[in-house]
């Protein structure tokens, strides 16, 4: 099975300092949905990893947070693009949990979920987090300089093997040639 893993906010969609809380907030950063379908073209299963400590922090609610992956969702599949599945990390770095990135227990779960090893899978994120998370499983960390990224790009700790591409689109391009 060929699985590529994406963050969501600064990914797929523009991302918010203040979160993205409702479906009106979500706006897909173009051609982040053409190059999922891409992805699907060319055989590989598509899985969101985000972070959404908004949840966490009272910002917003699960049904808030299931009517947001709603619309992804079906934005997506208007364009003829599946994402197999959402894992989302609820919690704030205050509470020390395993899933929230860049700890790998959200893409542990995904590993067994999908009865995987990730050792090369790419992961498609935008912050360090990320791409963090990316090596503790030794995924191929990606970074995209849309979101977070442009910032990202010059930290000092990101992995040593990272490619950067500037966007979903461009990160594609490369997996499916």
């Amino acid at each position: 099975m060929k699985l590529v893993i994406l963050d969501r906010d600064g990914v797929i969609n523009f991302d918010s300092d203040q979160y993205i809380k409702s479906p009106e907030e979500w706006k897909p950063i173009p051609g982040s949905l053409s190059a999922i379908a891409r992805l699907n073209q060319k055989g590989y299963r598509v899985v969101v990893s985000t972070n959404q400590s908004g949840i966490g922090r009272g910002l917003f609610g699960m049904d808030m947070l299931n009517a947001i992956h709603d619309k992804m969702l079906k934005a997506a599949a208007q364009l003829g693009a599946r994402i197999d599945a959402v894992f989302f990390c609820p919690h704030t770095d205050a509470d020390r949990c395993d899933c929230r990135k860049p700890k790998p227990g959200m893409l542990q779960e995904i590993a067994m979920r999908y009865n995987i090893e990730l050792e090369g899978v790419p992961l498609v994120g935008d912050s360090l987090r990320d791409l963090q998370a990316a090596a503790a499983v030794e995924a191929l960390p990606i970074l995209v300089l849309t979101g977070k990224g442009a910032k990202t790009a010059g930290h000092p700790d990101l992995p040593p093997q990272t490619l950067v591409f500037p966007d979903l689109a461009g990160a594609v391009a490369h997996l499916t040639e």
